[in-house]
């Protein structure tokens, strides 16, 4: 359950950030001027794309914790057998982290309309979200080989459920990402809907980096005792 309560305590907090950000806790009624002239209250604020991407990230971060809830809980079983780490995960979370990277400049680069900079992020993070997947692919075929079957035992099907559903989420946000790489380059111009895909995509990107650091750190076993560390720290 530790692991459970550091993941949805990091979510909380990257949320109120991102609200506040949002002017979610601005007071209107104390400022004075038109309603138009303060950032974040015109119409535009939340479009339904963003609210919708919202309302997903709630919804697949609450699967997530469900897993790693259950994984902590089955782990104290008699039957469960912890299963070896195969090495290409590292190499696979810092493409990852470079895949976040690369989405957040083309991020940045649409606010200085640098469209070759938007296009180069685009590109770069795509190959490396792929990169990802491929590799992932490799550590389920070296698990395979090792005689670390999904049936074998319950600590390899957790492994490989877990890493196929976030596989699955990080497939789908490929596909949007294509769609607005497509139009990006083929326009050469980056429109406000532009903006606001390549938005979402980094946002999405930064929240599937976030779950799979979690989720490895379940899987390697040092989140609970980073938890430890801190319950000893603050006693």
């Amino acid at each position: 359950m530790s692991a459970v309560i550091l993941f949805l305590a990091v979510i909380a907090v990257i949320a109120g950030w991102w609200l506040s950000q949002q002017r979610l806790t601005a007071k209107p009624w104390l400022e004075a001027g038109p309603i138009d002239d303060f950032p974040g209250t015109d119409a535009t604020t939340w479009p339904a794309a963003k609210v919708g991407l919202g309302v997903f990230l709630a919804v697949a971060g609450s699967l997530f914790a469900l897993f790693i809830s259950a994984y902590s809980m089955r782990m104290n079983m008699a039957d469960w057998r912890t299963m070896p780490v195969p090495t290409v995960l590292w190499f696979n979370t810092g493409v990852l982290v470079l895949s976040s990277v690369a989405l957040q400049w083309a991020y940045v680069a649409t606010r200085r309309n640098d469209i070759d900079g938007v296009i180069v992020g685009l590109l770069a993070g795509g190959a490396a979200a792929i990169t990802f997947l491929a590799g992932q692919l490799v550590a389920w075929q070296q698990l395979s080989a090792a005689g670390y079957f999904v049936a074998s035992n319950p600590a390899n099907a957790f492994f490989y459920m877990i890493t196929a559903v976030h596989g699955l989420h990080l497939t789908g946000g490929l596909v949007a990402l294509g769609r607005t790489t497509a139009k990006v380059w083929h326009r050469n111009a980056a429109t406000d809907e532009m903006h606001l895909s390549i938005e979402l995509c980094a946002i999405y990107w930064h929240f599937l980096l976030l779950v799979w650091l979690v989720l490895l750190g379940l899987l390697t076993g040092w989140t609970n005792d980073f938890v430890d560390i801190c319950r000893q720290l603050l006693s």
